[in-house]
């Protein structure tokens, strides 16, 4: 079975859902009777969901149903339960995704429960299809528990090749992450983190060779020291970034500080080489790189202290923490999580090709080399293309998955987590 993209606006079954539901209930866009919604594009995509599962195989006739179920599905089964790995063979185990939220996190809305992050959940799903070929389900978990979380995957995971991580909140998302790690053997991911990282570590390289630097040459600061921040740092660290200092609410990260939660003392022992105390503003004395994951907006006169020919990826969404059209007064590059400006760094660049390429080897995890790897074929993507206009291809651009799933896959056999 595989899940398909459905657009309620030219599906026949999905139009004739909406053409059975009365009049009013069709004006407001919903799916109920609250006519609480104006006429709504949006609801109208949205109605009765954005995915379906559908057969791949046929049952016309009694003959198709004796091969498909009962009897003949017993042989399989059969065959399974002697050679637990034939699992992969003749079921849809090694071809799809488990995309697990507890809704703590979702997009810009925090923490908004189960029910309602299902049509983000749904929306990365047919993003995982749409993009990378591999099939997904949205699952919303009633439960917020570190370890409720991790049993409940655990238990999951007999049905899927890999779980996606989504929209958890921090700290707890690192803690979840690193335990199903730990007690599974297909690839667990938090796109939150590790998409983002790979994505901005690609346009950091292209910025560099653009401007004739390396990424040994730069001091980057990264507002916000949630997941996708300490995700970031960690990267560039392994990438061979010159040094890199991360803030939080109360200012730079560092050893010294009294306040710091694990994770945050963690990220300490290996960021900020030069000892940097202090606000966000003084970080961006001389700094060659600014990374926003955090919101809020940063001072003009700070970014004015930044060194001359420097970076700018301000990615909050909506509001960039610097508007691209300050940002460019000082910076070379400017990069944003819009898609209405030039340089979009979105996660949509790297997690599907990650898993399609981890799914094709039957890696039993995705480790940092492949991370890496999959960032480096993601920034050749427009390598002979680059300007400040142009440091990361478009999400659209249709040589970003086959490129970055080759990458992984090849990256996975290399250090030893491949199966096949």
């Amino acid at each position: 079975m595989a899940a398909e993209i459905v657009n309620p606006r030219t599906d026949a079954d999905s139009t004739d859902r909406a053409d059975s539901a009365d009049g009013a209930d069709r004006a407001d866009g919903m799916s109920g009777t609250d006519d609480a919604f104006p006429i709504d594009p949006v609801f109208a995509l949205h109605r009765g969901g954005k995915m379906e599962v559908t057969s791949t195989v046929p049952v016309r006739d009694a003959d198709d149903l004796s091969l498909a179920y009962t009897p003949g599905v017993a042989e399989v089964c059969t065959a399974i339960a002697n050679k637990p790995e034939l699992v992969h063979d003749y079921t849809w185990k090694s071809q799809v995704v488990a995309v697990v939220t507890d809704g703590t996190a979702v997009l810009g809305l925090g923490d908004i429960g189960p029910e309602a992050s299902l049509p983000v959940m749904e929306g990365k799903a047919i993003l995982f299809k749409q993009f990378g070929g591999v099939d997904a389900v949205p699952i919303a978990l009633a439960c917020t528990g570190v370890d409720e979380i991790v049993e409940t995957v655990v238990r999951l995971a007999p049905s899927f090749g890999g779980v996606n991580l989504e929209d958890i909140s921090a700290p707890r998302c690192f803690e979840i992450e690193r335990k199903l790690q730990e007690r599974l053997d297909i690839p667990v991911f938090h796109d939150d983190q590790h998409g983002t990282a790979v994505v901005t570590l690609a346009a950091l390289r292209n910025s560099c060779t653009l401007t004739g630097r390396t990424l040994g040459d730069l001091r980057a600061v990264i507002s916000g020291a949630g997941a996708a921040g300490v995700a970031i740092a960690k990267i560039l660290v392994e990438a061979g970034i010159g040094d890199v200092a991360v803030t939080d609410r109360k200012g730079i990260v560092h050893a010294g500080r009294d306040d710091l939660n694990p994770v945050k003392r963690e990220l300490a022992s290996y960021t900020n080489k030069a000892g940097l105390t202090g606000p966000l503003e003084a970080a961006l004395d001389g700094a060659d790189v600014f990374i926003g994951v955090s919101g809020g907006t940063v001072p003009e006169s700070a970014v004015a202290t930044m060194a001359r020919g420097a970076f700018v990826f301000a990615m909050a969404n909506p509001t960039p923490e610097i508007h691209p059209d300050v940002a460019h007064k000082y910076a070379a590059v400017v990069a944003t999580g819009r898609s209405d400006f030039p340089n979009q760094i979105n996660n949509v660049l790297a997690f599907p090709g990650i898993f399609a390429g981890a799914l094709q080897v039957r890696a039993s995890a995705i480790t940092e080399g492949m991370k890496i790897a999959a960032a480096e074929a993601l920034a050749a993507v427009v390598a002979d293309e680059l300007s400040p206009q142009c440091v990361i291809p478009s999400p659209f651009d249709p040589r970003v998955a086959p490129a970055v799933t080759a990458a992984v896959a090849a990256a996975a056999r290399a250090e030893g987590v491949a199966r096949r």
